[in-house]
């Protein structure tokens, strides 16, 4: 994968979400989302947030790590909320579009392999794409839940599926737990009806099952009960229990019965979005 690709899938995400924004009145902003506590203004904050400091991190690394990650956690999420509820919302949607039109600026020159600091371990631009993918198309189910919406799942779910995929070690490690070492093989159909796999064919532990659920899961956006996937093993259904491709302490995800299997969710509220490419 190269990053002018990488780069034009996420800027596709932008463009869907931006449709739904488009469309909503200040009632619509202050709208409350799945995430406790947190409003539609909220999610597009963070992500604002996010994106200047991913862009802070591939310019400037030094300012990145002295200004930013040596604030408290508590500090830098009241930072972001206060941002969003200071901003009507036309001109929050205009803040995000210009503080991630500079981050991908910044992105799609890079090596792939470039090493980019971030609140964890450094890692590579091309996680650094992948990640800020993740997190628009997690933190837009939010908002598309909140509002009622349909999102139609994409082929760019596959770059959410990966990351979920190489970060199971992760998920047992922040939690204080030895990740477990036999693989798990990972069978998804992805929403043109090809096959996306992971894993060697056979492994006692399987999960299988659509590509959008297994994204739901991994972003912790549904609960696995919601959802179609099949595990095979008990290693299969304990990861999906803890499974979190996001970076940060151990999130509290969704319960169980919150939210219906994505096929049978109403649509209250949809925008069209023309994508590129």
């Amino acid at each position: 994968m190269d990053m002018h690709t990488l780069c034009t899938d996420l800027q596709a995400e932008y463009d869907v979400l931006d449709a739904f924004l488009a469309c909503l009145d200040e009632a619509g902003w202050n709208t409350p989302t799945p995430a406790p506590g947190w409003l539609v203004r909220d999610q597009i904050s963070h992500l604002g947030w996010a994106d200047r400091a991913a862009t802070l991190a591939v310019t400037t690394p030094e300012r990145f790590t002295t200004e930013l990650v040596s604030q408290p956690r508590q500090e830098r999420v009241a930072h972001q909320v206060a941002t969003g509820r200071t901003l009507a919302g036309p001109a929050l949607l205009a803040w995000w579009q210009t503080g991630r039109a500079l981050m991908l600026a910044a992105l799609r020159p890079l090596d792939p392999k470039a090493r980019v600091p971030w609140f964890g371990p450094p890692m590579s631009a091309l996680s650094c794409a992948t990640a800020r993918l993740m997190e628009t198309w997690a933190h837009g189910q939010d908002i598309v839940d909140a509002l009622g919406g349909h999102r139609p799942a994409t082929a760019r779910l596959r770059h959410i599926a990966h990351l979920g995929v190489l970060t199971r070690p992760f998920s047992y490690r922040i939690r204080g737990q030895e990740p477990p070492v036999a693989e798990i093989r990972v069978e998804l159909r992805s929403p043109t009806g090809s096959l996306w796999t992971w894993g060697a064919p056979g492994a006692a532990n399987c999960i299988r099952g659509p590509a959008l659920d297994f994204c739901l899961v991994i972003t912790q956006r549904r609960h696995p009960t919601d959802t179609t996937l099949q595990m095979t093993g008990p290693l299969a259904a304990e990861w999906m229990e803890l499974a979190q491709a996001f970076a940060g302490p151990p999130g509290a995800g969704r319960q169980p019965g919150q939210f219906a299997p994505p096929d049978q969710e109403g649509a209250r509220v949809e925008c069209r979005v023309q994508e590129r490419g």
